[in-house]
């Protein structure tokens, strides 16, 4: 398989979360090579954040695109070309702020994409402002006596709008990530996983993680239980919540067809409005 890095300069703090998710996402590309998977198989696509970088630092086709659009660009692509395996990175701004509806339409549609969300609890690349996911106190340049809102549960939040495979990882566990994103990109429908991460320079909570990770024992029985683990106060649960079996939108929509590979050439278009 060919190198995975690429020239760009990384330029995320020193400490980062984000360093853990890629080497996850490296290890995960690897094995799915290795199992079979062609590097030109892979699309991936970002939105706008220090998430959305990770798109230099990987040598995969894709899009960096407009920020809360990233699920938005992977369905187009998904929709085009069923053939490739997509995976979207987001952020918990970017994807469950300003993207909430792309990201609740695809998982409700089960569009077999995968969705990599990083949730370091803030709008880091713009200096920390709050974010859906930041905790009630949350100190930042928008919330300098602290936020004032209930943050969304994305693991509870996924699971009722409909995607078929759930999870949860841990940016400082990088091998276990890595099988996450493996069984995600095989999944067939919507895969979310939530990666837990510090943001070293406006929340570093990497002492808080550390002693409330637990793994998850089993897959839990039902929705009603993969929501209570989810929303547990004292243990922040890793690893797969929910996999389902349900109709993919692609294959609702049109079949066996694909677009890019069945549709008409030029002169036959031509031919067709000559007509």
């Amino acid at each position: 398989m060919r190198d995975l890095n690429t020239h760009k300069d990384n330029t995320w703090c020193t400490g980062c979360g984000n360093f853990g998710i890629l080497n996850a996402v490296k290890k995960a590309i690897t094995n799915l090579n290795e199992d079979g998977t062609k590097l030109a198989d892979i699309a991936i696509t970002t939105g706008i954040g220090c998430h959305g970088k990770i798109f230099d630092y990987l040598a995969l086709n894709g899009i960096y695109g407009l920020h809360g659009r990233g699920t938005a660009t992977a369905s187009g692509i998904k929709l085009a070309n069923p053939m490739l395996k997509v995976i979207s990175f987001g952020g918990d701004g970017d994807s469950l702020g300003e993207g909430l509806e792309h990201t609740l339409f695809a998982a409700k549609r089960n569009m077999d994409i995968t969705l990599v969300l990083h949730n370091n609890g803030n709008y880091g690349l713009t200096t920390g402002q709050f974010s859906p996911l930041s905790r009630i106190g949350y100190k930042g340049l928008s919330t300098p006596s602290g936020s004032i809102e209930r943050p969304f549960r994305p693991v509870p939040l996924l699971l009722e709008t409909g995607a078929t495979f759930v999870a949860r990882g841990f940016s400082a566990k990088p091998d276990h990530l890595a099988n996450l994103i493996v069984q995600a990109v095989n999944h067939k429908g919507f895969s979310f996983i939530e990666v837990m991460q510090p943001c070293v320079s406006y929340n570093n909570n990497y002492a808080e993680l550390n002693s409330r990770i637990k793994m998850l024992e089993t897959l839990p029985l039902n929705n009603g239980m993969a929501v209570e683990l989810a929303s547990n106060e004292e243990h922040i649960y890793l690893g797969v919540f929910c996999k389902q079996e349900y109709p993919c939108y692609h294959e609702s929509l049109y079949g066996d067809n694909a677009p890019l590979k069945t549709r008409l050439g030029k002169e036959q278009r031509i031919a067709l409005l000559n007509r």
